[in-house]
C-alpha cells in the first residue's frame, strides 16, 4: 500500500481516512513521539554497549553502535526497551569478535534474524552459532532496574548522580550529568491545549518510560494527560512490555474509547495497537517519523504494514484531526 502525501509532512490512506472522524480518545507513546531522545536514551545505548564491551568482555575495539543499528534493532518490533536493545548489541559484538566477523556486518546478520520476541531471538541465533555463555552470565540479563548489572550501568548513565539516587536510593559510579538532560521535548502546551478543547480529558500515554522520568522532562506538561488512565511501562512488570496489547487496552477501557489514536514511532507501538484492534477496539495507529535519522525509511517501514496514517510531527495532528 502506498500512502498520499496530502501536505508537507502528512501521508495518508485516502481510503481510510473518514474513520479519523470517529475518534475519541487521543494516546500517545513519549520517546521519539514527545520527546526527542536522540542525544539522551540513544547516547544512553552508545555508552553502555561501549563501557560494558571494554570493562566486562574486555573488547577495545569497539564498533559504534549508531542510529542505523538501533533503527535495524526496533524495526522487528522487540524492542521498545533500550537496554534490551543494549543487550542484543552487546552480545552480537561479543559473538562477532569471537566469530572473527566484521562487528557491523554481524549486527546487521542478527538483526535479519529477529523477530518481535526480541532479545529471546537474539540469544537464540547467536547460540546456534557461538558459545556466549559467558557474557550472558556476567550480565545476567533481564533481572531488576535495582538488581540487574547492564540496568544499573544504563539508568546510571541515563539518568545522573542525583536523579539516580532519588530514583533508585543508591549511588551511582558515575559522575557526570545525565543523558537525560539531552532530552528535546517536542509538545507544548500550545497543543495539548488544543487537543483538549475535543477529547476533554480522553488524552493519555502509553509509554515505556518510568512515571519520574517522564515527568522530570515533561514537567507541569505531564499534569494535561489523564494520569489515572496513562500507563508507564518501566514501572510495571516486564510481561506487559509493547507489544503486549494489555496496557493500551487498560488505558482506553478507562476512558470508555470507542475509537482511538495511538500517536507512536515504533514498530512495537504498531503492532500493540493492532492487537488491539483485533481484540474489538477500534485503534487506529498514527506513525511519527520525523525523529528519526531516516524518516523516509521509517515512512517505508510503515507503509509496508499498512499504516493509514504518518505524520513528521505531532504539530500535525491538528491539521488531521480537523481542530484549526
Amino acid at each position: 500500500m502506498t500512502l498520499t502525501k496530502q501536505s508537507d509532512g502528512i501521508y495518508v490512506d485516502d481510503s481510510k481516512i473518514k474513520i479519523l472522524n470517529e475518534i475519541d480518545t487521543i494516546i500517545f507513546d513519549c520517546d521519539g513521539v514527545l520527546i526527542d531522545i536522540t542525544k539522551s536514551y540513544d547516547l544512553a545505548i552508545i555508552k553502555t554497549v561501549q563501557y560494558v564491551l571494554e570493562n566486562f568482555a574486555k573488547i577495545n575495539n569497539v564498533t559504534s553502535v549508531d542510529f542505523k543499528i538501533i533503527d535495524g534493532f526496533k524495526s522487528t518490533g522487540g524492542f521498545n526497551d533500550e537496554v534490551d536493545l543494549t543487550y542484543a548489541a552487546i552480545l552480537c559484538i561479543v559473538a562477532a569478535t569471537k566469530l572473527e566477523k566484521d562487528q557491523t556486518d554481524f549486527i546487521f546478520q542478527v538483526i535479519k534474524n529477529t523477530d518481535s520476541t526480541g532479545i529471546v531471538s537474539v540469544e537464540k541465533y547467536i547460540e546456534n552459532l557461538v558459545d556466549i555463555s559467558d557474557i550472558k552470565k556476567q550480565l545476567s540479563y533481564p533481572g531488576t532496574h535495582h538488581q540487574n548489572p547492564l540496568y544499573q550501568i544504563f539508568d546510571q548513565l541515563f539518568y545522573g548522580p542525583e536523579l539516580y539516587k532519588k530514583l533508585f536510593n543508591k549511588i551511582s559510579n558515575f559522575s557526570e550529568s545525565g543523558l537525560i538532560e539531552n532530552d528535546d521535548v517536542i509538545l507544548n502546551d500550545m497543543l495539548v491545549d488544543k487537543l483538549r478543547k475535543k477529547f476533554n480529558s480522553n488524552i493519555a500515554m502509553v509509554t515505556g518510560r518510568g512515571k519520574e522520568s517522564v515527568k522530570y522532562s515533561l514537567k507541569s506538561l505531564l499534569n494535561k494527560f489523564n494520569l489515572d488512565n496513562s500507563v508507564f511501562l518501566e514501572d510495571e512488570s516486564r510481561d506487559l512490555a509493547k507489544p503486549n496489547p494489555q496496557p493500551l487496552l487498560n488505558s482506553i477501557q478507562g476512558m470508555n474509547s470507542i475509537s482511538t489514536l495511538y500517536v507512536g514511532d515504533s514498530m512495537e507501538d504498531f503492532i500493540m495497537a493492532k492487537k488491539v484492534t483485533d481484540l474489538g477496539y477500534s485503534t487506529i495507529f498514527c506513525g511519527i517519523i520525523g525523529t528519526s535519522k531516516n524518516p523516509q525509511e521509517k515512512l517505508n517501514l510503515f507503509e509496508q504494514n499498512d499504516a493509514i496514517l504518518v505524520l513528521d510531527s505531532i504539530y500535525q495532528l491538528p491539521k488531521v484531526l480537523n481542530l484549526e
